[in-house]
């Protein structure tokens, strides 16, 4: 996190607390890395990966248990950018940008609705979790590994990818973060999910 805590903007500081309250599944590991300088005056960055298996802990920072991770089967990054004086596209002077990517089944890579399910599930997780915002926006994309020569013998792979930002209305930041990690899993095809809505079908080992 930022060490000069005092030269940040309330609103900002604000945020950051929220954020340290934000509580997460036992499947999901969170830490913080590098911000990235050049897209707003103040910024903070999370990256996560949910594992089969791992102990409970909380979100942004905090450790969770010691139990190993038995396998990936989703990476995802947060990021919250803050400018006093924001671009106007942003409609707030708080953005969130985020990014998923999840590990599907070769066959998956035909399902043309792959796509608009993601962003359903985007938009369920923050009316779910009371997320206020504006301004979303997003990009979906199926990615099909394919290998060749000394890789021959590596099975095809269909990785889903989510790109999305949006504005919350507020610094009170923290429902947004329990939402995506909420999406995250459901992209890994963890329960629970939204009445009626079928998990993707797990990677293969």
């Amino acid at each position: 996190m930022v060490t000069a805590l005092a030269q940040l903007p309330a609103d900002f500081l604000s945020a950051l607390r929220s954020l340290r309250a934000a509580v997460g599944r036992p499947e999901l590991k969170l830490q913080e890395i590098p911000a990235p300088a050049r897209l707003a005056p103040y910024a903070v960055a999370l990256e996560a990966e949910v594992l089969e298996s791992a102990g409970r802990g909380r979100l942004a920072g905090h450790p969770a248990a010691s139990e190993p991770a038995s396998s990936e089967l989703a990476t995802g990054r947060f990021i919250l950018l803050h400018d006093p004086a924001p671009p106007a596209v942003w409609q707030g002077t708080f953005r969130i940008v985020t990014y998923i990517r999840a590990r599907l089944e070769p066959e998956m890579a035909e399902d043309s609705l792959l796509g608009s399910v993601a962003w359903t599930w985007l938009v369920e997780a923050l009316e779910k979790h009371g997320a206020d915002y504006t301004a979303a926006g997003g990009t979906a994309t199926r990615v099909l590994s394919e290998s060749f020569g000394t890789l021959a013998g590596r099975r095809e792979s269909i990785d889903i990818e989510l790109r999305a930002s949006w504005t919350p209305q507020s610094p009170a930041v923290r429902s947004h973060l329990e939402a995506w990690a909420d999406m995250i899993c459901t992209f890994a095809g963890l329960p629970p999910l939204p009445d009626g809505v079928a998990p993707l079908p797990r990677r293969r080992n």
